[in-house]
């Protein structure tokens, strides 16, 4: 299988090192302050996770459509939700709910140890796969999967990002995450979204409810 030419991962113009910059310092301006993090977002080619026709937005801090009612997250959100995850150090073990293009996972590849992503939409995982092969990430593994159910085979992991919204996290979740481990999810209340960290400590349970967020509803079952 062919490999992507390295000016494809690099960016030309719109897309190049440059614009990559200028996004990393709106990110330092909206507070994000883990260069790990902002190092990551920095060296992954997010205009390779996009539609060719909206590869001059995409190192804009915006949500942009993926197809089949899906947004690849604003860089911002991405940015807060993996430096709440990787706060304590470079978790061994990550588990991802909704892989949507595949976008996240490249950035944690950076971060984590082991990347496992879960995606319920199969045209959308073949996409991300597709993309993570390319781009040689050999830590990230994907399957088509309800995510609601994690990766229990893999758990527990250290860390959990969820990037969909739900009225509360799945008990499968909480119960795959390891002690010491740490949880990021947009939980629904209401009419709003409020990014909510959760952290396992023994026994316990500590939850934080954090920014309000905007994000598509966590849906069960799978689409082929």
């Amino acid at each position: 299988m062919a490999s992507l030419a390295r000016h494809d991962i690099q960016g030309i113009g719109m897309t190049s090192q440059r614009t990559r910059e200028r996004l990393v310092t709106r990110l330092r301006e909206k507070n994000i302050s883990n260069e790990q993090v902002l190092n990551a977002i920095r060296n992954t080619p997010r205009h390779l996770f996009v539609e060719e026709a909206l590869a001059h937005k995409a190192y804009d801090d915006t949500a942009l459509p993926i197809g089949h009612g899906q947004t690849i997250s604003q860089p911002w959100v991405v940015a807060r939700m993996l430096e709440l995850l990787v706060e304590d150090g470079k978790p061994a073990k990550v588990l991802e709910i909704g892989t949507g293009c595949g976008y996240q996972a490249a950035v944690l590849s950076a971060l984590a140890g082991q990347v496992y992503s879960v995606e319920r939409i199969e045209p959308l995982m073949r996409q991300a796969k597709q993309r993570i092969f390319d781009l040689r990430l050999h830590n990230v593994q994907i399957k088509y999967a309800d995510g609601a159910f994690g990766w229990p085979e893999q758990a527990p992991f250290d860390g959990i990002i969820a990037a969909c919204a739900g009225p509360a996290v799945p008990s499968e979740l909480i119960e795959q995450l390891a002690d010491g481990g740490r949880l990021v999810m947009p939980v629904t209340e209401g009419r709003q979204q409020w990014l909510t960290l959760i952290e396992r400590l023994g026994n316990e349970l500590r939850v934080q409810r954090l920014e309000e967020v905007r994000f598509v509803p966590f849906m069960q079952g799978t689409q082929s």
